[in-house]
């Protein structure tokens, strides 16, 4: 009897749960059975472990295999596990010595003739197995992604050959060439191209700054898509760990992985026919939706009322806990979805309402209404800024010549870093991120400051909710200018954006 343990990691979300792969050979008849509630894709890993090890030259033990995968009751999928079970059955048959085999990791997917191929969510492993001071080995497609976390001891293999060469020898005669990954150029639009539009732009400056959710009305063409667009341009770049996580997360997701837009803030914009599961993540195998794909990005979600309400609804939770748990029969994953939103619509069913162009408005008051009832109360409530969008003057829209005096996203990002400076020595957190109790703490106004938002709520009839993200908009609003107090000319700027909490003139209560 021969026993060979080694080790391997699962996927469970943004967690990489550590596996024991355990390899049992013993006489009787030849068999090979994989145990420890593995899925189909792990129990065909027999017959390209079988093809991997002849093909390069190995001998498959003609004997009683029996491969366990531990825990036995954490599911068990993908390919993932090929590498660790091969180079197991070569352990136990003692064709190949592993020393220290408690200091290594192995993982990935094994093709036929032995080539190693590359696995989904490979950035979690590598957390997981530096965070276990283990050396991880892998496919050599996997390792720029992998290199992104440092302090990991990393062995990029192209294939089987080659770990059987690592192992014999300590080194590997021609290993894979990793090109190192180059930090992509962003591609967004920069602040000073939008023409005219002072009160949006001001509006979105304030967003960044506290990372407050946004909410543009306007009319077609009067450029929300394009001030939105222009919102990770002003954002400051992503902390390392913050980047890491975000990076985990489209690791798993199943999408193409980009390792030199690391450091990017994410920019999703789903299409208004998305489903609930394709905007908060699920399936049979949990896996993120856009809500966490834009975790520590923004969320654009362009003609907001055209949305399917029930999709719209399943973002109450995470716009409050910046986080979303998928549960479903055989397991339950979590993923953060700290993003901030920034929609756009258009104030009515024909899209005019208030426009002064050439296409008036025939809707009716109750129509106006009816359409911003597609959005819920409580959706709304949980926009910090509702600002109104007007279309650009002709004259200002034609101008050849930019504005010297416009903002670029740079100076922006300055303010908004300085901003944000502010906050984080002051609480810790982001103005938006504050609780009830935090905000209480931290955005207390003047006298003069608190009887005008007293008559604020009286009026508009403010929720709790509200009254305390009105609050948050207004301690922003003075980390921007640099006041420590928040006065009456922060707090009557801050209610200026709750116009959606009014209901259009003329319509029926």
């Amino acid at each position: 009897m021969a026993l060979s343990t080694l080790f391997c990691r699962a996927g469970n979300g943004v967690d990489a749960p550590l596996v024991t792969v355990e390899t049992l050979l013993t006489n009787g008849l030849p068999a090979f059975h994989i145990v420890g509630l593995p899925e189909m894709a792990v129990r065909e890993a027999r017959d390209r472990v079988r093809g991997a090890l002849i093909n390069r030259g190995c001998e498959f033990p003609a004997r009683r295999i029996t491969v366990n995968l531990a825990p036995a009751d954490l599911p068990k999928e993908g390919g993932r596990f090929d590498l660790a079970i091969a180079a197991g059955i070569l352990h136990a048959s003692g064709q190949l010595a592993i020393e220290h085999p408690e200091r290594i990791e192995l993982i990935g997917e094994l093709a036929l003739s032995g080539e190693l191929r590359p696995i989904e969510g490979v950035l979690p492993v590598a957390l997981a197995a530096r965070d276990a001071g283990r050396r991880l080995i892998l496919p050599a497609a996997n390792a720029a992604e992998a290199h992104l976390v440092e302090g990991l001891s990393l062995l990029p293999l192209a294939h089987l050959g080659q770990l059987i060469e690592f192992l014999q020898n300590g080194q590997i005669a021609h290993p894979p060439v990793i090109e190192p990954s180059r930090a992509a150029t962003p591609s967004h639009p920069d602040l000073a191209s939008v023409k005219g539009q002072a009160q949006a732009k001001r509006a979105l400056l304030i967003a960044a700054a506290g990372g407050h959710h946004l909410l543009m009305s306007g009319p077609p063409g009067s450029g929300k898509s394009l001030l939105a667009s222009c919102l990770p341009g002003i954002l400051p770049p992503l902390e390392d760990g913050e980047a890491l996580e975000t990076a985990a997360l489209h690791s798993v997701s199943g999408q193409p992985f980009e390792p030199a837009a690391f450091r990017q803030r994410p920019f999703r914009a789903p299409h208004h026919t998305a489903s609930g599961v394709a905007l908060v993540g699920g399936g049979s195998r949990p896996a993120p939706g856009e809500i966490s794909l834009a975790h520590n990005g923004v969320l654009f979600l362009d003609e907001l009322p055209e949305f399917n309400r029930q999709v719209l609804e399943v973002l109450r939770e995470p716009l409050e806990s910046g986080r979303v748990t998928i549960s479903r029969a055989a397991r339950q994953a979590s993923f953060p979805a700290r993003f901030q939103l920034i929609a756009a619509m258009n104030p009515c069913p024909c899209g005019y309402h208030g426009d002064d162009g050439p296409h008036p408005c025939h809707c009716s008051a109750d129509q106006i209404l009816r359409y911003r009832q597609r959005i819920s109360g409580p959706i709304l409530d949980r926009i910090d800024l509702h600002i109104t969008v007007q279309r650009v003057p002709a004259e200002v829209l034609a101008g050849a010549a930019p504005d010297p005096d416009a903002e670029t996203s740079a100076q922006a990002r300055e303010r908004v870093t300085r901003a944000r400076a502010r906050q984080l020595a002051r609480s810790g957190h982001l103005n938006a991120h504050l609780d009830a109790a935090a905000t209480e703490q931290s955005c207390r106004p003047s006298e003069a400051a608190r009887r005008l938002l007293l008559q604020a709520i009286e009026r508009l009839g403010l929720s709790a909710r509200a009254y305390h993200r009105v609050l948050r908009v207004a301690r922003t609003i003075a980390d921007l200018d640099g006041e420590e107090t928040i006065d009456s000319p922060q707090v009557a700027e801050a209610i200026g954006y709750r116009g959606l909490d009014r209901p259009p003139p003329g319509a029926r209560a």
